[in-house]
């Protein structure tokens, strides 16, 4: 077992440098997204570009940025676009850092497939960057006080994939991709498996272990001590058994930062701590999110950087 912590929890929730178009499966559940929300905007009818008279004369569009923070969606947009016969040009790259009035993508096409295809283009620049300045912005408050947690996004990603890569794209952890990706086993699994939860999570991650082969890690959400150390326990007991770095990870759930700290300190106290990670997450706010890296957890998990994700202000302009 030679993998450092950070390396396993690189492995583990920082997992979306294959999130690109050159990846088929990604690439297709953003077609189908894209699809479906051109299919939901109408863009096939539009009635404002109709009845005044837009339609096949050439048009040229540049998408500007109105506010600074780092891009993301750039190479989805540009799907879109090329997909409906628009040629472009991009001028920046996703995950660069991005200034007002600066251009980002310059456009060529039919007048009305411009106008048809701009808002929904518009939103999913707009979100995308969004979430990956926020990711950027937390990572680096973490950065310049020298904290080694990690921020890390988490399931409550309205925009599925595409959330994903934007997070990524600002320096964010991924946290699981899907259902199908990691062993997360939550507090409604330990409900149905004992009525204590000190001795539902032993049990469930000895069941668990027998399946990991091909899943990103095994998390058990935690709620107290006891739970706490009995899943560290089992953790390290089948890790030294199997001589596995395979990331083990608690999920220290809607705890103070006071609370997360005693967790952390008990697994260094009875020497548990280097055969689990630790994430701290439920309802942490950006203005404590100090205050957790400061227990000394691994990760930190913001589900507010995707379910309330506040757009970065991106226009377009055709002429």
């Amino acid at each position: 077992m030679n993998a450092t912590r950070e390396q396993r929890l690189e492995r583990a929730l920082f997992r979306g440098a294959n999130l690109t178009l050159e990846n088929a499966a990604y690439a297709r559940a953003v077609r189908a997204f894209l699809d479906a929300l051109l299919e939901m905007d109408g863009a096939s009818e539009d009635l404002t570009a109709r009845a005044l008279g837009f339609r096949d004369r050439r048009a040229s569009a540049a998408v500007l940025a109105r506010a600074g923070g780092i891009v993301a969606g750039l190479a989805e947009l540009d799907l879109l676009l090329r997909g409906s016969g628009v040629q472009t040009e991009l001028r920046k790259q996703d995950g660069e850092a991005i200034r007002p009035e600066e251009v980002l993508l310059a456009a060529e096409g039919e007048e009305s497939r411009l106008l048809a295809l701009e808002r929904v283009g518009l939103n999913l620049l707009q979100r995308m960057s969004g979430i990956a300045t926020a990711s950027r912005c937390l990572q680096e408050r973490l950065a310049r006080r020298s904290l080694p947690a990690k921020v890390v996004g988490t399931r409550k990603t309205p925009w599925g994939l595409l959330d994903k890569r934007a997070l990524h794209l600002g320096g964010g952890g991924t946290h699981r991709l899907s259902l199908g990706d990691a062993i997360l086993i939550k507090n409604n699994h330990l409900a149905l498996l004992a009525s204590r939860e000190d001795q539902a999570a032993p049990l469930a991650i000895e069941r668990a272990w027998q399946h990991r082969t091909g899943s990103a890690f095994i998390e058990v959400e935690v709620r107290g001590e006891a739970a706490a150390r009995a899943a560290a326990q089992t953790f390290q007991r089948l890790r030294q058994k199997d001589g596995d770095d395979y990331p083990c990870l608690l999920m220290v759930d809607n705890a103070t930062p006071e609370e997360t700290r005693t967790v952390v300190e008990m697994l260094r106290r009875e020497d548990l701590r280097d055969d689990t990670l630790v994430e701290a997450s439920g309802g942490i706010a950006e203005a404590s999110l100090e205050t957790y890296a400061e227990a000394g957890v691994d990760a930190v998990s913001i589900g507010a950087l995707t379910h309330s994700a506040r757009a970065l202000d991106i226009c377009q302009r055709v002429s």
